[in-house]
């Protein structure tokens, strides 16, 4: 099974930071950073700020490690860390995945 996995962090650094040492460690096998504005509720005020999405491709039974790796790296008090599940997709696209993260074939 795969997922996808939907972080965001404070700046672009950040964000390739954790995406590169969970690509190098074989924990994701890609990362795609989008730049995005962001507005929330945190301690009863209103934000707005400028944020980066990492979206993770990933072996769904590796979702616990990636998920303890972000967190270990990740600046923020409360991040978002939330995990879909792909349903479906291009079959070798997935098997890539697989391979990648030295997870075997599908």
């Amino acid at each position: 099974m795969y997922s996808t996995v939907f972080v965001t962090v404070p700046d672009m650094d950040t964000a390739r930071n954790l995406a590169r040492k969970l690509v190098e460690r074989k924990l994701v096998a890609c990362a795609n950073i989008f730049p995005v504005t962001s507005i929330y509720t945190w301690e009863g005020n209103i934000e707005e700020d400028t944020e980066c999405i990492v979206l993770l491709k990933i072996c769904t039974e590796n979702f616990e490690d990636v998920k303890e790796e972000i967190l270990r790296m990740h600046p923020y008090d409360l991040p978002c860390i939330v995990r879909y599940a792909i349903n479906d997709g291009h079959k070798k696209y997935l098997e890539w995945i697989s391979e990648t993260t030295g997870q075997g074939g599908i």
